[in-house]
């Protein structure tokens, strides 16, 4: 197969994006304790969702970038790397990071509440967001990360001791180190154990659906509801995250969506009523919708934090709007991080921290009124609907 002009241009602007990336490197103080880590040591997988091109060059198909990657070059990911005209993945098997978190913290809220999730995650993303808060791990090269062994049966092993009913690919990117995200997922029902995954949703539709077949929830950062905002601030384009919503919600899939609001760049009641109209119509008004305080970070330290009028002031809009469970995140104590009941307005799981008290649900409904309430209540129920869907 040819390669054209433009697909040349995206081959060099890829080879570019590695070049501009400084030298960081961030160790794991994770599960591990560094044990069994290597510094830089990276792997070889052989990558899906790419076609050969001309000249040992491959296209790339995973994300929306559609990177043009020359023989010896690399994605815009910085992970996968063409080898003679074969794509692989550099870091399958080898995470830089792992620790046990509560659920809440990924967040999900109607999913699995008060149980721990064994979280971990691989170098590297198809963002560039100017707030990231794992700038460490995200944005540098693999080699310049510290990293541990551990394959996806090693990742499902770790977590059924540490007795976590959930594995979460969370921190960095997920989609970027697909097949490695992949395989945990295939490995982790034998376990009794589900997948989940924290993402942006910057991916292709087909390989997020081969992938949605084996996951147990999703929670995606839906960063803005302006394409400018996504251009200028995180380096991508709104839509395709507005159809990985749409294929998510279409798979039954639990969902549950972030939107991080910053002072004066995505924080209008327009822009969100917009946002909030289009969740309904498309996703449903069920899905939680967490609205998160933002704090200083990476290349926006010059924002204040996101002042909690304003997430008071969105929480109300989203529920005029009709939003059923929206919640206001990275502020601990606010009563809008507890779940109420829609129908009757009765506290059904109050949240202090990443701490819960399950008040008033039962067999998923409000104990109170008997209202159906959203969500992956039981391991064992989440496992049986997601049979199936798939």
């Amino acid at each position: 197969m040819g390669i054209s002009r433009k697909d040349f241009l995206k081959a060099s602007l890829a080879c570019a994006a590695c070049a501009v990336v400084p030298p960081r490197l961030a160790r794991s103080q994770g599960l591990f304790g560094g044990q069994n880590s290597s510094s830089g040591k990276l792997s070889r997988h052989r990558a899906l969702n790419y076609t050969k091109l001309k000249g040992k060059m491959v296209r790339c198909e995973l994300c929306p970038r559609g990177c043009v990657v020359p023989d010896g070059g690399r994605g815009y990911c910085r992970i996968r790397e063409n080898d003679g005209g074969d794509y692989y993945l550099v870091v399958y098997g080898r995470p830089c990071t792992a620790h046990i978190d509560p659920i809440e913290k990924k967040p999900f809220f109607h999913y699995l509440p008060g149980t721990a999730a064994f979280s971990l995650a691989a170098a590297g993303c198809n963002m560039s967001c100017k707030f990231c808060q794992n700038w460490q791990i995200s944005q540098p090269k693999p080699e310049e990360l510290e990293n541990f062994a551990l394959s996806p049966q090693e990742c499902v092993s770790a977590a059924k001791r540490a007795g976590c009913p959930t594995i979460a690919l969370t921190y960095t990117e997920p989609i970027v180190y697909y097949e490695y995200t992949l395989d945990i997922a295939k490995a982790s029902p034998a376990a009794k154990i589900g997948t989940v995954m924290v993402s942006a949703g910057y991916i292709r539709t087909k390989p997020l659906r081969d992938l949605l077949k084996h996951l147990s929830a999703v929670k995606i950062d839906l960063k803005s509801f302006r394409d400018d905002y996504y251009r200028k601030v995180c380096g991508t384009t709104l839509a395709p995250v507005l159809e990985t919503l749409k294929t998510i919600k279409a798979s039954g899939v639990w969902l549950e969506i972030v939107n991080l609001v910053l002072p004066t760049l995505n924080d209008s009641d327009k822009e969100h009523k917009q946002m909030f109209e289009w969740i309904i119509k498309n996703l449903g008004d069920s899905v939680p919708v967490h609205l998160t305080r933002f704090y200083p970070m990476y290349q926006m330290r010059n924002l204040p934090p996101t002042p909690k009028s304003t997430l008071q002031r969105l929480h109300k809009l989203a529920k005029d709007v009709g939003l059923k469970f929206p919640y206001i995140g990275n502020v601990p104590g606010d009563p809008a991080s507890n779940t109420y009941c829609p129908k009757c307005g009765r506290l059904l799981i109050k949240r202090r921290g990443y701490a819960i008290d399950n008040v008033g649900i039962l067999d998923s409904k409000c104990k109170f009124c008997g209202e159906p309430i959203p969500g992956k209540w039981s391991l064992e129920r989440a496992q049986q609907e997601k049979r199936k869907v798939g």
